[in-house]
């Protein structure tokens, strides 16, 4: 796997990532963006959205805190970006939460071409609508398998998918892969998923192949992880130390790598 190259490739490239995004953890997802090599830009007016959308090399769709002003502001950005070329990551946060926020997520599905549809178990189950057991925005439980919940919600929608959870799993209809990096503090720290789909829109801005950038970005993500909780076993400086780990990725970090591609 060349997760590293393409992390060198993103680095190189520092792509101007726009993030509509949960202003909870917005300064999270700005710094982590930083940190890891990207340019971060938040940028939420309706009069401003499309030009910098445009200008953008990605643009990240987050519904976390979603508000109608802002959803009306993803539709015009997201039409921008897609007129340019600009691929487009959906997070659908809490889609299962609200019928407004299913609404507002079928919406955007329908009228925008998404390049990425990143989320948890709960919420990927929800646009797949099979039986599933969530709470809140928590990922929940459920028997359904989530490798093929990946692959039809992909086939259904032309996009990748990405499932997070102790297991990764991400396809784009026609190729599957797990990722096992990661570490469990990562789900006692608000706004991991939120700043993944931020870097995920930075590794895919910067390689052609969706599929393979988007494996490259959970490889990458997990194993920061992994070496923030040995160094703190504790969410508050987990998180500082988290920063810290997604700065010092390097091609030294190829041997941790816990991930393989799956038969369709």
């Amino acid at each position: 796997m060349k997760s590293f190259e393409q992390l060198r490739r993103m680095k190189q490239q520092s792509p101007l990532v726009h993030n509509m995004t949960n202003q909870v953890v917005a300064n999270h997802v700005a710094n982590g963006l930083l940190a890891i090599g990207a340019s971060p830009i938040m940028a939420y007016a309706k009069e401003e959205v499309g030009p910098i959308a445009s200008l953008a090399s990605c643009l990240v769709l987050n519904i976390g805190t979603i508000t109608t002003p802002i959803f009306e502001a993803m539709l015009i950005a997201g039409h921008a970006a897609n007129e340019k070329g600009v691929p487009i990551v959906l997070d659908p946060v809490g889609v299962g939460v609200s019928r407004y926020r299913q609404k507002l997520v079928k919406t955007l599905l329908a009228e925008l071409k998404i390049s990425l549809i990143r989320g948890n178990a709960g919420e990927i189950a929800q646009l797949a609508k099979v039986p599933w057991q969530a709470h809140g925005v928590d990922s929940g439980t459920g028997q359904y398998s989530m490798k093929k919940m990946a692959q039809e919600v992909a086939l259904a929608n032309q996009s990748v998918v990405a499932i997070s959870g102790e297991r990764d799993w991400i396809s784009d209809g026609k190729r599957l892969a797990s990722v096992d990096n990661g570490h469990q503090l990562m789900t006692r720290v608000t706004g991991m998923g939120c700043l993944l789909s931020g870097v995920c829109g930075a590794f895919i801005a910067s390689h052609q192949d969706l599929f393979e950038s988007t494996l490259a970005a959970h490889i990458t993500y997990g194993i920061a992880g992994e070496k923030a909780a040995m160094a703190s076993p504790f969410p508050g400086s987990f998180k500082e130390q988290f920063m810290d780990q997604l700065f010092l990725l390097n091609e030294g970090d190829q041997q941790r790598i816990k991930a393989s591609e799956e038969k369709i």
